[in-house]
């Protein structure tokens, strides 16, 4: 198992980092959540969960330890996967995301893309005595947001990624866009895009 990676960023995108690690190259499935966090950065220390299957091993980064165990806590669940663990940190941080759980706050979970009322459900039955157990995991400090050149296009390519289709994503991002016509970066534009779809 590979706890983490501690190396230079030479790529990154809202659902995605390059990172380059004595020489090799790991690409890392991240949340925007994650993204929000290391976007300023050349170098960092990324958490990690590989995940196997019979098609594929696949490689999740969280920006800290916190984020890791939420995301680890949501695929125990039946008919929650990787992709739908990482669209509910991308939606909201896994501190909200705990607080929904443990305060039986189903509705706010269906509002998920991939997070049906039986699953919201399933998911609060199953995880709710587990985050109510106090914890000493505390998010590491240190990271910064900034506004992206090319927002609109990063949020949408973002979107796609998460497995919107183009046009969901184009109507939510329009729709977005003349609510809140004051949101700049692409990480803003993820976040209302996800909650208003």
């Amino acid at each position: 198992m590979i706890a983490y990676l501690k190396g230079e960023l030479t790529q990154k995108a809202p659902t995605y980092v390059i990172m380059e690690v004595n020489g090799v190259g790991y690409h890392v499935n991240i949340s925007l959540n994650t993204y929000s966090k290391i976007q300023t950065l050349t170098a960092c220390k990324i958490f990690t969960h590989l995940h196997i299957n019979e098609d594929a091993h696949t490689l999740y980064g969280f920006a800290d330890e916190i984020e890791r165990q939420t995301f680890l806590h949501l695929i125990s669940i039946s008919g929650v996967g990787p992709s739908t663990a990482r669209m509910v940190l991308s939606a909201m941080p896994p501190e909200e995301v705990q607080q929904a759980i443990v305060n039986e706050q189903a509705v706010v979970l269906e509002k998920i893309k991939g997070i049906g009322p039986k699953t919201a459900r399933r998911i609060i039955l199953e995880l709710k005595d587990k985050m109510m157990k106090p914890g000493d995991l505390k998010p590491t400090a240190g990271f910064a947001t900034f506004a992206s050149a090319a927002p609109r296009q990063e949020a949408l390519a973002a979107l796609l990624a998460l497995g919107f289709s183009r046009p969901q994503a184009d109507a939510g991002l329009q729709k977005m866009l003349k609510t809140k016509p004051d949101v700049q970066t692409a990480e803003e534009m993820i976040k209302w895009t996800l909650k208003m779809m």
